[in-house]
């Protein structure tokens, strides 16, 4: 099984573990659970974007963080390809219009994975599998 981490599970995982479901921390934890941890490459860029928004602080370099925060077994980052960013454009309606949701959710059904998010509207979309 392959799992996709949204982007604020990936941050939480190194900030706020305590953020996250029981069931998301039990899972990372256990590599033995799953045979991949994804991450689209659109989820450093949002790291940076709520850094420069200010929405977000850290106390280190944010490359030494972007660095560390790779440093998950398992983990695969999967670029973003002309294919996959058009199909982040063409998804089966209903999804709402946020770019990297629609990268994330495509890049989901692409891998076919299961997304670790606590995104209500990733998890009420009917066309990718998704748990919190």
């Amino acid at each position: 099984m392959k799992y996709l981490l949204d982007t604020h599970t990936w941050i939480w995982w190194y900030m706020h573990p305590q953020k996250l479901s029981r069931k998301v921390t039990n899972l990372i934890g256990d590599t033995n659970s799953y045979d991949e941890l994804l991450l689209s490459a659109i989820s450093p860029w949002e790291f940076c974007k709520l850094l420069e928004k200010g929405r977000i602080a850290i106390s280190c370099n944010p490359e030494d963080w972007l660095n560390a925060a790779f440093d998950l077994p398992k983990l695969r980052l999967i670029n973003l390809s002309p294919v996959l960013a058009y199909r982040s454009t063409v998804l089966p309606p209903p999804f709402h219009d946020d770019p990297a949701d629609q990268i994330i959710v495509a890049t989901a059904r692409q891998e076919d994975a299961v997304i670790l998010t606590k995104d209500r509207n990733i998890l009420k979309y009917k066309h990718v599998k998704s748990l919190w």
